[in-house]
């Protein structure tokens, strides 16, 4: 006897709506506000909200409200959890159709010219030269990468320090934060944002660099002084990480994506 049809699994089911599908074809390139995935996406606000919850209530998609204005929320598309729910409904389909969830590591032959990329945040003290570090660590310096801020603090925060020695074995206890104005004139291939409140004032680097915004909260402001902020830290390291390694296919092609 045959037996029943089983379910699609619950990420094909979600994915397979056209307005959710560009939802997250949208929101795979950084953070945005629902007014502007219904610009992007051309549809009514009270339709892409309602799709938004949908892909909130599978887990796709988690929200964090501006730290710019606390009216607003950006939308985030947790690519590690889309990683292991394709790797289930491939898995689903037949066992042969799992693959790793982890996106694959650069090449080992530097190229010629690697892209430039700039993180930035208010500081410069925390958030993006932890990004910095992280990029440069894992692309063992084929990417070209800076950061500044907006309004940089005197000095890199201590716990940013200590997380990038502890966890990742990366000393940027000599770094000091510098200020966006720096930069003027420079060319980079992406301007990504890591702070809701800089994204507002980012200035213009011109030759039309890729802008990407991840809303990622300032652990210094979340947490307290010494040990009790520490935690802090290591979240957002962690997830600046998660975010950076599904950045990496993008700055640099792997050999399947090298054409001959």
């Amino acid at each position: 006897m045959r037996p029943s049809d089983p379910a699609a699994p619950a990420f094909v089911q979600l994915a397979a709506h056209p307005l959710r599908w560009k939802l997250l074809a949208e929101l795979a390139a950084g953070d945005y506000r629902v007014r502007e995935l219904v610009e992007r996406v051309g549809q009514p606000q009270n339709l892409v909200s309602y799709h938004l919850r949908l892909l909130r209530g599978g887990g796709l998609v988690t929200t964090r409200r501006s730290s710019f204005d606390a009216r607003d929320s950006y939308y985030h598309l947790d690519l590690e959890q889309c990683a292991h729910a394709l790797t289930h409904a491939g898995t689903a389909l037949h066992p042969a159709l799992g693959f790793a969830p982890t996106p694959p590591p650069p090449p080992s032959t530097p190229p010629a010219t690697g892209p430039a990329v700039l993180f930035a945040c208010t500081g410069n003290s925390a958030r993006s030269p932890i990004a910095e570090a992280l990029l440069r660590h894992r692309t063992n310096g084929q990417v070209e990468v800076t950061s500044a801020g907006s309004h940089p603090k005197p000095r890199i925060h201590p716990d940013a320090v200590q997380v990038l020695r502890e966890q990742h074995g990366i000393d940027i206890s000599g770094q000091r934060p510098r200020h966006l104005d720096a930069l003027l004139g420079l060319r980079f291939d992406y301007v990504i944002s890591l702070c809701d409140k800089v994204r507002e004032v980012c200035p213009d680097f011109g030759d039309q660099p890729r802008l990407v915004h991840w809303s990622i909260p300032d652990p210094a402001a979340a947490s307290g002084p010494g040990p009790v902020g520490y935690p802090a830290f290591v979240r957002t390291a962690a997830e600046i990480d998660t975010r950076i390694r599904y950045l990496l296919p993008l700055l640099i092609p792997t050999p399947q994506e090298v054409q001959p």
